[in-house]
């Protein structure tokens, strides 16, 4: 019985590998897909355009819009870049799992280059996983520093009951 559980256990595991590596793959270009908005947004707010302000932009749109709805907005801009930060290196290590029961199984048997094969995926799989984990987090890092900075300078400008026309040129 227990050897029954154990086989079912196993081959349910080994169909979650297909899925595992397509979504480590997507996580990856999606990294790179980030961190190229990311650049884009970052020289647009060195040279003081408005779209590289994004809670600026809402703003304007809706002079109406609370804080707290800023504040809704940026952690709905944060989210998905998060969720990725977390869900890479999870991924990665089940995808590292997964084949290391076939490899050990293959080192048994003396079948070293199936051994090696199952390991190449492995380390390969939790390598892209750990650099899209490293670029999404990083860009999570520095733009939710850049909501932050925007909220406060939104909340001083409300404060201080200025329109928005006349917030100093770093605040619009």
């Amino acid at each position: 019985m227990t050897s029954q559980i154990e086989t079912a256990l196993y081959g349910l595991s080994q169909l979650f590998m297909l899925p595992v590596l397509v979504v480590i793959a997507a996580l990856f270009l999606y990294a790179f897909y980030v961190l190229g908005s990311f650049i884009v947004q970052a020289l647009q707010r060195r040279a003081g355009q408005p779209a590289g302000f994004e809670l600026r932009q809402a703003l304007r749109a809706d002079p109406r819009i609370s804080l707290g709805e800023l504040e809704v907005l940026a952690a709905q801009r944060l989210e998905c870049v998060r969720i990725a930060t977390r869900v890479a290196p999870l991924l990665g290590l089940v995808a590292t799992m997964i084949p290391m029961g076939p490899a050990l199984a293959a080192l048994g048997d003396g079948k070293v280059a199936d051994m090696s094969r199952g390991l190449g995926v492995a380390f390969s799989a939790v390598i892209l996983s750990l650099i899209a984990s490293a670029i999404t987090h990083a860009v999570a890092q520095v733009r939710r520093r850049w909501y932050a900075a925007d909220l406060l300078q939104i909340e001083r400008a409300v404060d201080e009951a200025l329109p928005y026309e006349l917030l100093p040129e770093a605040a619009r």
